[in-house]
C-alpha cells in the first residue's frame, strides 16, 4: 500500500454488499472468551463498511454503533440489517475523529480496516471512547494467495491493471497492529487465527474482486469493465468449475484499556 493510494469503497458499494463474504460467525464464538461480543455490551465498529462485523455483534445481542466514511456503504448496511432483523446505529465519520461521546463503549472493533487508519490517532480516539477497562479488537478476514491458486492468479491480474495496488501476497497476519496497541497503552494483548475455505461461484468471485481496493474502489468504470472480462476469462481457462473454494484466514488481536486515557 502506498500513501498516495486512496480507494473510495463508496464507488463499489453494490458489489461490496452483494459479493464480499462477511466475517464468519465463528469469529464471535472465538471472541467471547476475551469478553467481546457479549449480550448487552455497547460496541462501536469502526470502518464498518456494509456492517459485516457489526451485524454479527448485533445478532449476538450487543447494542452496536457502526461508523464509516462512505455513506453508500452504510446505506447497503441498513438494507442488510433489515433483512437480518437487527438495528444498528450508523454514523458517517472517520476512526481518528469520530465525534462520538467519550467513555460510551464497552468494546471498540475495527474489522478489515486498520491499515487505512492513522494508527496513533485512531488508538487515541479508541481510548477516549472506551469505558475504563474497555476492550478493543482488530479482526481480519483475508483471502490467501498460495502458489498456483486462484487467489494468486487474481492478485497478478489486479497488479497488472493497477500497479498502485501493493496489497497482494499477504499471509492474513498483522503483527504491527500489536505494536500499535501496545504503544497506545493497551495491555493483555492476545491474538488468534483460524482458516477456512469460502465457496464462490466464478461470477461471485469476479464481483468480490471488483469490490476490492485495487479494482472497483480505484479504477475507472471502463477499466473495471475490462478487468471483469479478463478475470472471467482467466477463471474459465485456468480454474473451470461451478464453485471456487477460496482459502481464507481469520485473524484477530484483542486488548484491554487498563489505564486512564491521556488528555
Amino acid at each position: 500500500m502506498t500513501r498516495d493510494f486512496h480507494p473510495d469503497f463508496g464507488r463499489t458499494a453494490e458489489d461490496y454488499s452483494r459479493h464480499r463474504a462477511g466475517f464468519p460467525t465463528e469469529l464471535i464464538t472465538r471472541l467471547k472468551p476475551y469478553g467481546i461480543g457479549l449480550p448487552g455490551q455497547t460496541i462501536l465498529d469502526l470502518g464498518t463498511g456494509t456492517g459485516s462485523l457489526a451485524r454479527l455483534f448485533a445478532l449476538a445481542g450487543a447494542e452496536v454503533t457502526g461508523l464509516d466514511p462512505a455513506a453508500p456503504l452504510l446505506e447497503q448496511a441498513r438494507q442488510l440489517d433489515r433483512a437480518a432483523g437487527v438495528e444498528i446505529d450508523y454514523h458517517v465519520g472517520a476512526a481518528e475523529e469520530t465525534g462520538l461521546p467519550a467513555g460510551s463503549f464497552d468494546v471498540v472493533s475495527a474489522g478489515q480496516c486498520w491499515h487505512w487508519f492513522d494508527a496513533p490517532r485512531a488508538t487515541a480516539e479508541i481510548r477516549r471512547l472506551l469505558r475504563p477497562g474497555g476492550l478493543v479488537t482488530i479482526p481480519h478476514f483475508d483471502w490467501l494467495p498460495l502458489p498456483g491458486n486462484v487467489v494468486a492468479a487474481t492478485e497478478d491480474l489486479i497488479t497488472a491493471f493497477n500497479p498502485a495496488w501493493t496489497m497482494g501476497g499477504g499471509t492474513g497476519l498483522y503483527p504491527r497492529w500489536l505494536t500499535d496497541l501496545a504503544s497506545a497503552g493497551f495491555t493483555g494483548i492476545e491474538t488468534f487465527s483460524f482458516d477456512l475455505d469460502v465457496p464462490y461461484t466464478p461470477a461471485d468471485w469476479v464481483g468480490r474482486i471488483r469490490a476490492s481496493a485495487g479494482v472497483g474502489a480505484s479504477l475507472t468504470p471502463e477499466k473495471v469493465a475490462e478487468f471483469t472480462e479478463r478475470l472471467t476469462a482467466v477463471l474459465a481457462e485456468s480454474f473451470p468449475g461451478e464453485v471456487l473454494r477460496i482459502p481464507h484466514r481469520t485473524w484477530a488481536v484483542c486488548a484491554r484499556a487498563d489505564r486512564e486515557p491521556t488528555a
